[in-house]
């Protein structure tokens, strides 16, 4: 192997969303934005949509752009940016449904894509994207005239299922919906997992697709596999790598291996991260750097020729609680260098 491989299990995409899929008795879309979190949003699109799931989400035009490339003319494909300054040629020649957000995204759509289908993007209060209740209770009366497909809105505590945001969320979402005769989404993965009053028409699950929490029952997508470059012993009071941060303080076999922060792995992971050869557990040595890792193998038998940073041992939350961020982080920080590699 000449290059690290991300080998990504599309079975286990299309488990995890049939499993989301079946705690609910309501539509099931998905959320493939940040090009398919990292995994290539073409392939994950189509495993979805082969999988069941008849509506996608993006965060921006040009990610619906691709998209609908991947899956053809039919299905539809919402974006969670609204429509912004220039989108409308892409939003109109792919198909796309911009979720407004504004008065001013309200009046950008008409204006320039009259009759052509919207949804609509509250803020329940997050304080990041959607129309606040007072903007929203000056324009419902003209945009619901105009027919939406969607009126959604986001919970910012999902993941947590005891905070009070969540109840808060869902009452002001219900006050500035019911009866609009709208379908309505409240949810992605931590929605669903609150239960059905969280669901409404549909859900829109995204980083437990990819095997991340909050959704605990999640099988692994993606191993992580980097080929050693060489193999060497480094005898006690040597050092390793960039500023002699780590000293062997005995003998050992260290590898180098053919990845870094260019890569997407973390420079905080220095000293910190473990590999696996295997079931053998393999520490990082010393500092991450651009483009290579230098890994203890000492108490691996025989040659090593690739270590495991993700795989069965250790998942992206797993890896993410290692430096205090999140699964999403690890996920769409995953470079391009990689050889993805696709199980069908």
């Amino acid at each position: 192997m000449a290059q690290a491989q991300l080998q990504i299990d599309l079975r286990a995409l299309a488990a995890n969303w049939q499993a989301l899929d079946a705690k609910t008795s309501v539509e099931t879309a998905a959320t493939v934005k940040a090009n398919g979190y990292g995994l290539g949003a073409g392939r994950v699109a189509r495993a979805l949509a082969e999988a069941g799931a008849r509506r996608f989400f993006v965060a921006v035009a040009e990610e619906g752009e691709a998209v609908r490339a991947a899956l053809g003319p039919d299905l539809p494909i919402h974006v969670y940016g609204g429509h912004m300054a220039g989108d409308a040629d892409v939003i109109r020649d792919a198909g796309l449904i911009p979720m407004l957000n504004s008065v001013e995204q309200l009046t950008r759509h008409f204006e320039a894509l009259p009759g052509h289908p919207f949804g609509i993007q509250l803020d329940t209060g997050m304080n990041r994207l959607g129309m606040e209740p007072g903007e929203w209770a000056s324009v419902a009366e003209i945009a619901l005239a105009q027919g939406p497909v969607l009126i959604m809105s986001h919970l910012a505590c999902a993941d947590e299922p005891d905070h009070a945001m969540n109840a808060q969320q869902l009452k002001t979402f219900r006050e500035l919906t019911d009866g609009a005769g709208v379908p309505r989404s409240l949810s992605a993965t931590g929605g669903v997992l609150l239960g059905r009053d969280y669901h409404f028409d549909l859900t829109r699950p995204g980083i437990g697709l990819y095997g991340g929490m909050p959704f605990a029952e999640a099988r692994p997508v993606v191993r992580l596999s980097i080929p050693v470059i060489q193999t060497r012993i480094v005898q006690a009071g040597e050092s390793v790598g960039y500023g002699n941060s780590f000293v062997a303080e005995c003998d050992m076999r260290v590898a180098t291996i053919a990845a870094g922060y260019a890569d997407g792995i973390q420079r905080a992971l220095s000293g910190k991260a473990t590999l696996w050869a295997g079931d053998t557990p393999c520490p990082l040595l010393g500092r991450v750097s651009m483009d290579l890792l230098t890994i203890d193998v000492s108490r691996v038998d025989g040659p090593v020729e690739a270590l495991d940073l993700l795989g069965p041992h250790q998942g992206v939350d797993a890896l993410a609680n290692v430096i205090g961020t999140i699964g999403y982080e690890v996920l769409t920080g995953l470079g391009q260098r990689y050889k993805r590699v696709y199980s069908e």
